[in-house]
């Protein structure tokens, strides 16, 4: 029997947007949402087969609001398991996952610094990069350079032209 887990619209002590409240709020959500998305991949890497990440709108008396959800298909397998104990708390902050705010908040009004949602996951991959010596300033940089590789090779990729072009 499949199901899902709500992780929520953002990390636990994060601001987001408010339905009702933020101007322009469907597109701030959804860019919330995928933003966080990166968060908990980073964190956690990609869901095994049997589960995915996907966002899951939710009705309410002022419209309609989304979160991250973990859809799990297949919950007999030990991996799906240990993935969905794992990611069922999400995240406390955006910095846990090495990520920038990625909506800045003045009041209600909401600001995307980076519009295009590729950048936050470049930027994550330029914070935790190793250093000129192959190591990691701490060991959670490891963890989210290599999921974020993983997950995103294009953009990892990217990420290490950007590093050559500006050390030449």
């Amino acid at each position: 029997m499949s199901y899902t887990i709500d992780i929520g619209a953002a990390p636990a002590n994060a601001d987001c947007a408010q339905l009702g409240q933020t101007p322009d709020f469907e597109r701030v959500n959804r860019f919330e949402i995928d933003a966080y998305r990166i968060g908990i991949i980073a964190i956690h890497g990609l869901p095994p087969q049997g589960c995915h990440l996907t966002s899951k709108p939710n009705r309410h008396d002022f419209g309609t609001y989304r979160t991250l959800v973990l859809h799990i298909d297949d919950e007999d397998d030990p991996a799906v398991a240990a993935y969905a104990e794992a990611v069922e708390d999400g995240l406390g902050s955006w910095i846990e996952a090495a990520i920038s705010c990625p909506v800045e908040y003045d009041g209600n009004v909401a600001s995307i610094p980076r519009p295009e949602l590729d950048e936050v996951t470049i930027g994550a991959l330029l914070t935790t990069r190793p250093g000129a010596n192959g190591r990691f300033a701490i060991p959670a940089f490891e963890t989210i350079h290599t999921n974020l590789s993983a997950a995103f090779p294009k953009l990892a990729e990217t990420a290490r032209a950007r590093l050559a072009d500006d050390a030449a």
